[in-house]
């Protein structure tokens, strides 16, 4: 039942799409609706959905995305723009987790620092894919569609090991965990298993495609294959399945710079709607968790997606020369997501039973779901608004 219902949603979504892409209404956000609505009518056996399942179908969905965003994104351009999303990945995350961290202690008393510390991580990455239409349109400065595009497809991966940190500090009871290894396990084989996919992938691509041996329906399907490949490599070597892709679409562009019109092409279609059947599922389990959701978690998930995220940005940002116009609007244009769904069931499934893990549930399924809509339905009037304040430029 709940799979017809899904399928008939997307075949009427996907009449409408082009009215929906000029309103505020999202994708994303008709989905999650959707799965909140559905749930009290639907029978409880159809609804419990396997946990595993639903992981394995967001870090798809997710690494897609990743490898998708990172295929396209033009490399000269980064060579110009390399100081905003440096600043972003270095100072400003910092200061988001470390700030995040600090507020979930004193919203929630009852948590350890290093419980906190997990809300924190979880909720510091931002959503490519709901900031899609912030990283297309071409009303916002290339510098800054650009630097907010690197941040989005860098920013997950980078969360993870301070993710697993807390959650090893949290939970452990004797000896000290490294935060050295889990950086070298996640963040360098991550980059290592990105890089060597992206390249020799590529170089195989673009010989084949030389000599006249695929067909262009095949070739797509061939791109699609090498974000997969990081997902399957990374887990059994240990690294980072999310900094993997993004890395590998990086690398691909060396040797076959046509990679991203073709993973564009699948994402668009087959991706998103492993994408959006995600954003279905998590719409179920706000609806039957939501004797979870109390004020303080909504407190807290408005200080994310403000204070949280906007005051590191600004910090980060100093210096660069940007207007306060656009340094606000890459403050709040910081949405939470797939990414942070994601990291939520990595938490869920090292299964640390700790004391904290209903609010941090209920922290993570709020903030995502206040996201989802109040960062969809000011997308556009933002975008409008930066421009006609800037006038189309930054400095």
């Amino acid at each position: 039942m709940l799979i017809s219902i899904f399928i008939t949603l997307l075949f009427i979504v996907s009449l409408i799409s082009a009215r929906i892409e000029k309103s505020v209404v999202t994708a994303p956000m008709i989905f999650t609706f959707a799965g909140i609505l559905i749930y009290p009518i639907v029978p409880v056996a159809e609804t419990k959905v396997d946990a595993h399942v639903f992981l394995t179908l967001a870090e798809i969905g997710l690494v897609l995305l990743l490898f998708t965003d990172a295929s396209r994104t033009d490399l000269r351009l980064l060579k110009n723009i390399r100081a905003l999303p440096a600043r972003l990945l270095s100072v400003g995350m910092l200061l988001t987790i470390g700030l995040g961290m600090l507020l979930a202690k004193l919203v929630f008393p009852s948590l350890t620092i290093w419980e906190a510390g997990i809300i924190s991580a979880i909720l510091a990455p931002t959503d490519a894919g709901l900031g899609q239409v912030i990283v297309t349109n071409k009303l916002v400065p290339t510098r800054v569609r650009e630097a907010l595009n690197v941040e989005a497809g860098l920013n997950d991966g980078l969360s993870v090991p301070f993710l697993l940190f807390f959650i090893a500090m949290a939970a452990v009871s004797d000896g000290e965990p490294s935060f050295a290894r889990f950086v070298g396990e996640q963040l360098g084989l991550g980059i290592v298993v990105g890089a060597i996919i992206g390249l020799v992938g590529g170089g195989i691509l673009a010989l084949a495609r030389r000599r006249g041996w695929m067909v262009e329906t095949f070739l797509q399907l061939a791109v699609v294959t090498l974000p997969i490949f990081c997902l399957i490599i990374s887990e059994k070597v240990g690294a980072s399945m999310f900094i993997a892709a993004f890395t590998a679409g990086l690398f691909v562009q060396v040797r076959f710079k046509h990679a991203g019109k073709h993973s564009v092409e699948f994402t668009e279609e087959w991706g998103q709607i492993l994408n959006l059947s995600v954003f279905f599922m998590f719409g179920l389990f706000i609806s039957r968790d939501h004797q979870l959701l109390t004020v303080a978690s909504f407190f807290y998930a408005l200080l994310s997606l403000t204070v949280v995220r906007m005051i590191p940005v600004a910090a980060s940002l100093i210096g660069t020369g940007l207007r306060k116009e656009t340094v606000a609007f890459m403050g709040w244009f910081g949405p939470r997501g797939l990414a942070s769904i994601v990291l939520g069931l990595v938490y869920l499934e090292q299964e640390a039973n700790l004391p904290g893990e209903q609010i941090t549930r209920a922290v993570v399924m709020v903030t995502v779901l206040v996201s989802i809509f109040a960062h969809g339905i000011s997308a556009l009037p933002g975008i409008r608004l930066h421009a006609r304040l800037t006038g189309g430029s930054v400095n």
